[in-house]
């Protein structure tokens, strides 16, 4: 039954981006990256989205609505709180990123106002992420942590963002096999 209203929603939402799709105006792809302002000096070369995670004050919700309601293929870090899926077309690596981890990441403490997303773009290599966020702090972003090395071997800086997001600069060896 779950199966079929996700199939449903599905559908619907598909139909409603075609029709969208018509009536807009031709627009160049998004992944289509200028070349030239690729190669220019002070701009941070982004290869692609790694990780889009949602930061879940309430970790049990979030995996009814993720893994009951929507089926996402979502599976545990061995910590079983952390949930995360490389097999979602579209996105390299989603999860549902506990609060209090995301705040021990960032901080070094496991409370923090509450952000809504974790987002990472990924680099060429792991001492691009220490060039990518000297570019950061030169034009002006407080980073929440210079680049490391984490546990599971990404090599990662944050900053938060305007909006407060967490947004990472990040490579991670894995997703770029």
């Amino acid at each position: 039954m779950r199966a079929r209203r996700v199939a449903v929603l599905l559908e619907r939402l598909s139909s409603r981006r075609l029709r969208d799709a018509r009536a807009a105006e031709r627009v160049e792809p998004a992944w289509i990256v200028d070349e030239h302002r690729r190669r220019e000096v002070g701009v941070v070369d982004i290869e692609f989205l790694s990780t889009v995670a949602v930061i879940a004050p309430d970790p049990p919700a979030s995996r009814k609505l993720y893994v009951d309601a929507l089926a996402l293929p979502l599976e545990s870090a061995g910590d079983g709180e952390y949930l995360h899926s490389e097999q979602i077309a579209g996105c390299k690596s989603f999860g549902i990123w506990p609060l209090s981890q995301a705040a021990e990441a960032c901080f070094g403490t496991p409370e923090w106002p509450v952000p809504q997303v974790s987002i990472e773009f990924d680099v060429a290599d792991a001492s691009a992420v220490g060039a990518a966020a000297s570019e950061l702090e030169q034009a002006g972003y407080a980073l929440l942590h210079p680049p490391r090395e984490e546990p599971w071997g990404q090599t990662v800086a944050r900053l938060q963002s305007p909006e407060g997001a967490i947004v990472g600069i990040s490579y991670a060896p894995v997703l770029h096999a």
